[in-house]
Order: structure tokens, then sequence, then C-alpha cells
């Protein structure tokens, strides 16, 4: 079978990746740089390492089955399969290991996201089996900082906030949370009481800091224009390459 999608085509790139053909060729050479490109010491790959990212990209946009997905690329449903397994983890977001510049605001919030392995998802509020999955995002910027790991969806974010493994990402620069993030060092918005309800200055405030918030809104937004984001069959730690690598490709579309 001949192959009806690559990426020396640059009209797939865009429609799969959301990346510009500079922008793809800049994430060939970061997984290039990690061991990509190099033989596995088995059976040779029948796609060049261009195309197997397309594949990884084009498999979370479109959540597409192996056996629909492999003849796209004019490979067999098992060596999909295949690139999966041994692409996805290289294009994952990197941890932060270094203190973030003065001035640095974050923002933090948890996105639901179907999974059906049930060992790592639970029934959340959707009423359907779900991760929590912790992400930051850099106010400025709006690109994602870290993305936790993943947790049952019934997961309360203020503990998804320390479980997931987000809060020693942000340890050196002040986070905005919502009113789920009670009880971290997140800054969250005045609660009124009933006895003493907001001021002026405390309704203003809060003001800002929703409208500060709603980037990270857009950023997950954004993100799950790749569908295995709504419904994601893997299993184990596939959600979780899922998010990096869709954070990833989020941040190089953003950075032009």
């Amino acid at each position: 079978m001949s192959v009806v999608v690559t990426a020396s085509e640059p009209g797939w790139i865009g429609l799969f990746s959301g990346l510009s053909e500079r922008q793809f060729r800049k994430l060939v050479g970061v997984v290039r740089r990690r061991g990509g490109g190099a033989p596995t010491g088995g059976r040779p790959w029948s796609l060049p390492l261009e195309d197997r990212i397309l594949l990884v990209a084009a498999y979370w946009r479109t959540n597409l089955t192996m056996r629909q997905l492999g003849p796209l690329f004019g490979i067999s449903k098992s060596a999909a399969d295949r690139v999966i397994d041994d692409i996805a983890p290289l294009l994952a977001l990197a941890p932060v290991r270094r203190r973030h510049p003065a001035g640095t605001v974050l923002i933090v919030d948890g996105t639901l996201v179907l999974t059906r392995d049930r060992s790592v998802a639970a029934s959340s509020k959707n009423y359907r089996y779900s991760t929590n999955h912790q992400v930051v995002i850099d106010a400025n910027t709006r690109l994602v900082v870290a993305a936790g790991r993943p947790l049952p969806g019934n997961r309360h974010d203020a503990r998804a906030y320390r479980e997931s493994g987000v809060d020693r990402a942000v340890r050196n620069a002040p986070v905005l949370g919502d009113g789920g993030y009670r009880g971290t060092p997140a800054l969250i918005p005045h609660w009124p009481r009933k006895d003493r309800p907001l001021t002026r200055e405390q309704e203003a405030d809060n003001i800002v800091h929703r409208r500060a918030r709603a980037r990270v809104e857009h950023a997950f937004s954004r993100m799950k224009t790749f569908k295995i984001l709504r419904d994601c069959r893997l299993r184990g730690d596939g959600v979780h390459q899922a998010i990096l690598g869709i954070a990833r490709l989020h941040n190089l579309a953003l950075a032009g």
C-alpha cells in the first residue's frame, strides 16, 4: 500500500500537529537528540523519523484506532502501535529544573480527561471514568510549564495539586488558582462570609484574578482539539504521555 500521509508534504504537518513546517523540524530535532533516530536493535523502521512523529501527532489529533491509522501511513496496525510506544515518550514536555525568572506569575488548574483504563481513572463529577490532570501555565506567555501525573478523576484539585507533583514545579513563583485550591500555597479569590461580605476592592481583585485564570482555560481548549484528551483509550502511562506531548506541541505552536 502506498503512503497516503507523509511529513514531506507540509499540509499534513499543519493538519495533524498544528505546527508550521519550521516548528515541526524543530520538534524533529528535539526527538532526534533524545534518541528517536537511533536504531532500536530490532526490526528496522519502515517510516522515517519525521513520519513517525507525524503519526503520533495524528493519533493524538484524531483518536483513530490503530487499524484505521496504520493504512493512512502505509504501515500495519502493529507497526503503528509500535511507533506510538517508541516516539510518544520522546515528545513529552521536559520537567522544570530551574528557578522561574523574577516577575513570573503562574496559573494552575485541573482538567478531566475521559480515560478507559480504570486502573488510573475513577468516576468523577461528569459521571464518567476520568483522570484529573493538573496543568500549570505561565500567565504572560501562556506556555505550559508543567503537567502533573494523572490522578483519579474524583480527586479534589487541592489534593491533586500536591499528589500530582506540580507543586514542586511551581514552588519558586506565585501561583493563581481558583477556589478549589484552598489550603494550598496557591493565591485564590477572596471568599465571602455570611458576616463579612466582600468589599469593592476585594470584588475588583476577584475580577482581575478571574480574567487572569481564564488563560489556563484557553490553554485547555487548545489542547483538547487533540481528540485523545476527550476519550483516551491508552492504558498505563499513555494518557500522561499524551498530555505531556500535546503540551509540547501547544508550546511550540505558541512560541512561533
